[in-house]
């Protein structure tokens, strides 16, 4: 029977670049997450969730890559990475990366290549069209008014569901799951644990060339390359869908192994706003049982905004007039951009009530 560490776990998130600065350059680095190893097993966390490290221009958190296999210089080298695995297996924690694959950074090699010659192998990498459908709505509607942008170079439109900077990969294409398997592979033989997918629904969606329910193979076929390899390692995924969808991304065990449940974190939101157990209570009633491999991920607040897509909008403004009453604490017309404390005004009560609360919750707490 494979490893099922995820069971138990406590995952600890954190950004490289906002954790401790040990060379001074004003960013923080993985050499620094090392050093304070040791102080994150001592909270009682047995993994950590690191946020990118790989080389990009950095104009989305690091969410942009330019290269999934090379360390971004600003957070170290390759040989910081294979430290920081070797010191946290000394001191029995699991490190789980990012793997961000729904879109690269418009200065990756692939679309750089694509975008200068429409016979390169890279050019259908991506997702291109001569006149835009606009059918499809944009992830961040306040900042880009179309999933689609003209690029000189191509003579063409290019899709991105989020950042204009941030092109969308053509995932039915098998050459570029061939590239994902050689990412997976990379790192899961420098002995990561496993991988936050990134943006989960939309990459179904693009394996299945539009179609949600054409584009399951694809988490089952990366479930099958990251288990073959690596019985033990996980797959996290980022699916922020209505909760009777939650079926399709656990399969029968064999595509996500963890699956970040916005769902119940909306609810707990809604119940603290109210003060209430009942959004919280029948959002649990409401969600599926995970099956006998799986297991949902919960939280409080992670590194985006607080999404609040899965509330109605009386349920959605409770949250806004208790959390976030000034405009300029919301984000994309959906969220909340501040953090728990002072959403909680500081008081050290409510904070260590709503942990309780948390890690009394079925599932994978994270905290950050």
């Amino acid at each position: 029977m494979r490893p099922l560490w995820y069971r138990n776990a406590v995952i600890y998130q954190i950004d490289p670049s906002l954790f401790l600065d040990v060379n001074g350059d004003g960013c923080g680095d993985l050499r620094g997450v090392t050093e304070r190893l040791d102080y994150v097993r001592g909270l009682g966390a047995t993994a950590i969730w690191l946020m990118p490290f790989y080389q990009s221009p950095f104009r989305d958190a690091g969410y942009d890559v330019s290269d999934h296999l090379q360390v971004d210089p600003r957070f170290g080298d390759l040989a910081d990475v294979v430290y920081l695995l070797e010191k946290a297996e000394e001191l029995g924690l699991h490190v789980m990366i990012e793997l961000v694959v729904q879109h690269t950074s418009i200065e990756h090699r692939w679309f750089q290549e694509a975008r200068r010659d429409p016979k390169s192998p890279y050019r259908d990498f991506y997702i291109w069209a001569d006149e835009p459908d606009d059918s499809i709505e944009p992830i961040f509607p306040t900042v880009e008014k179309s999933v689609w942008t003209w690029d000189e170079d191509a003579g063409q439109y290019y899709r991105h569901l989020f950042y204009n900077h941030e092109p969308d990969l053509n995932l039915a294409n098998p050459k570029v799951v061939k590239e994902i398997e050689r990412i997976i592979a990379f790192w899961l033989r420098l002995g990561v644990s496993g991988f936050r997918v990134d943006a989960a629904s939309h990459l179904i969606e693009q394996a299945g060339g539009g179609n949600s329910e054409d584009g399951y193979w694809l988490l089952e076929h990366m479930r099958d390359f990251v288990t073959l390899r690596r019985p033990e390692a996980v797959l996290l995924g980022e699916v922020d869908v209505e909760p009777e969808q939650y079926r399709d991304y656990f399969g029968e065990g064999d595509r996500l192994t963890l699956l970040l449940n916005f769902w119940a974190n909306n609810h707990f939101f809604l119940s603290l706003a109210r003060s209430e157990a009942e959004p919280l209570q029948r959002a649990l009633e409401r969600q599926p049982e995970p099956p006998e491999r799986a297991q949902y991920a919960i939280w409080l607040r992670n590194h985006d905004e607080l999404d609040l897509e899965r509330l109605t909008e009386d349920e959605r403004e409770d949250v806004m007039q208790a959390f976030a009453p000034d405009p300029d604490m919301r984000a994309y017309n959906r969220g909340i951009r501040r953090r728990l404390a002072p959403m909680l005004d500081g008081n050290e009560r409510r904070i260590a009530m709503a942990h309780a609360l948390l890690f009394a919750l079925p599932g994978t707490p994270i905290i950050r």
